[in-house]
C-alpha cells in the first residue's frame, strides 16, 4: 500500500465529474488499499477518488474503527430526515462549515468483489456518504455550507 498525495482546494480535478468503474481491475484494489491508507493517515473518515487525483467512482469511509466501507459506483438510492452539523474535509484544511444533510441515507455500491452492497447510516455515517458522493460529482462541502466557521483563509 502507498498513501497518497491529497489533493487540495482550487487543484481543478476535485470540480470535475468522475467516471462510473465499468471493471474492477487490480489497479481500483490498490486504489482501494492506498485510500484507505492515506485517509487514516491523514485522520479522516472518508475519502473520494479525486482527492486522491483518481477521477473514478471510489470512495472510502471509516466512520467506526475497524469497519471500512469500499464503494464503487455509489449511489444513494433513500434518505429520510434531516441533520444539521460541522463539517470538514481533508481537501480543504483548515475550515469547517455547518451543513444540512440526510439525517438517514441509504447507497448502494459494488464492492471490491464486483457484489452489489447495500449500506445504510445515520448521522456521521450519513453524513459521509453524502459528502464523499459529492466529491465524485465535483462538489465540495462549501459549496452547500449553510454557514461557514472559523474562516482560516489560505
Amino acid at each position: 500500500m502507498a498513501k497518497l498525495q491529497i489533493r487540495k482546494i482550487g487543484d481543478d480535478v476535485l470540480r470535475k465529474v468522475c467516471r462510473p468503474v465499468d471493471v474492477i481491475t487490480p489497479r481500483i484494489l490498490t486504489l482501494l488499499d492506498d485510500m484507505t491508507e492515506t485517509m487514516r493517515a491523514a485522520d479522516g473518515c472518508g475519502l473520494a477518488a479525486p482527492q486522491v487525483g483518481v477521477l473514478r467512482r471510489v470512495v472510502v469511509i471509516e466512520t467506526e474503527p475497524g469497519t471500512v466501507y469500499e464503494l464503487i459506483n455509489p449511489k444513494i438510492i433513500a434518505t429520510a430526515g434531516e441533520q444539521e452539523a460541522a463539517e470538514g474535509c481533508l481537501s480543504v484544511p483548515g475550515r469547517s462549515g455547518i451543513t444540512r444533510r440526510p439525517k438517514y441515507v441509504t447507497v448502494r455500491a459494488l464492492n471490491r468483489n464486483g457484489e452489489t452492497v447495500e449500506i445504510s447510516g445515520s448521522d456521521l455515517l450519513a453524513r459521509a456518504i453524502c459528502h464523499e458522493l459529492d466529491h465524485l460529482d465535483g462538489k465540495l462541502y462549501i459549496d452547500c455550507a449553510v454557514r461557514m466557521l472559523g474562516e482560516d483563509e489560505d
